[in-house]
């Protein structure tokens, strides 16, 4: 299998002291869809922000055999979609339309190449009708909807989402489920919602203090309550 991304021994501080990452390591073949869990403070969205450049901490992130520098920082957010927990960190465009378009745009690619991106983006999430409405009057889960079209504009190699089920009343957080369960693309996935790791991921990596506790097969770490327990998850 080929690897898609690869983590090595990655540490990071913030300004006031608080160490958020201590050692990480782990790798994510093409293809793999893996579910990131752990209590609040355990490092999941420091990590997240370190797999495209947001921040920079001690250690090796690779991405597609690319190890990432500040010479390569735009080839490799090109190839790492972030898909934020509040879709309106990343809509701020008045339609849909330019929204989806804006990366597409910065890359310098040709308009009929931008169109034929938004419009395969919009088609995978299954909001092509949506492309001129006004982004700011969409509901919650159409929002962030949009907001992995953004990403998928780009056409990345992997797709990174925070707490994507977050704020979601049933019927929008099924459309999201069955929206990434069909999506055919490397994912790393930060959420709480542990039905959602049950249900569509394969495996489970388990933080929490900067570390990784667990990793391995979702239904084994499921069935350890134990573990489960001294890290403040809860069974399904």
């Amino acid at each position: 299998m080929t690897t898609a991304l690869q983590v090595h021994d990655l540490h990071f501080s913030y300004h006031d002291g608080l160490t958020a990452l201590r050692g990480v390591s782990f790798q994510i073949c093409e293809g793999d869809k893996v579910a990131l869990v752990g209590p609040n403070g355990a490092g999941k969205s420091t990590l997240m922000l370190h797999l495209n450049g947001i921040l920079h901490g001690q250690g090796e992130v690779n991405v597609g055999g690319k190890r990432l520098t500040r010479e390569n920082l735009p080839a490799i957010r090109s190839m790492v979609g972030l898909v934020f927990q509040n879709p309106d960190d990343q809509l701020f465009s008045p339609t849909v339309f330019e929204d989806v378009a804006f990366g597409p745009l910065h890359m310098g690619l040709p308009m009929k190449e931008v169109e034929t991106r938004v419009n395969a983006a919009l088609d995978a999430v299954k909001m092509s009708g949506f492309r001129d409405r006004l982004s700011h009057h969409l509901s919650v889960g159409e929002k962030k909807r949009i907001a992995i079209a953004t990403v998928l504009s780009m056409d990345p190699q992997i797709l990174v989402l925070d707490e994507p089920s977050a704020g979601l009343d049933p019927r929008a957080r099924r459309t999201l489920i069955n929206l990434l369960r069909e999506l055919p693309i490397t994912m790393l996935v930060s959420t709480h919602d542990m039905r959602l790791v049950q249900e569509l991921f394969p495996r489970t990596i388990v933080m929490d203090e900067g570390m990784i506790v667990a990793d391995g097969r979702t239904n084994d770490i499921l069935e350890n309550e134990t573990l489960l327990t001294a890290h403040g998850l809860e069974k399904p």
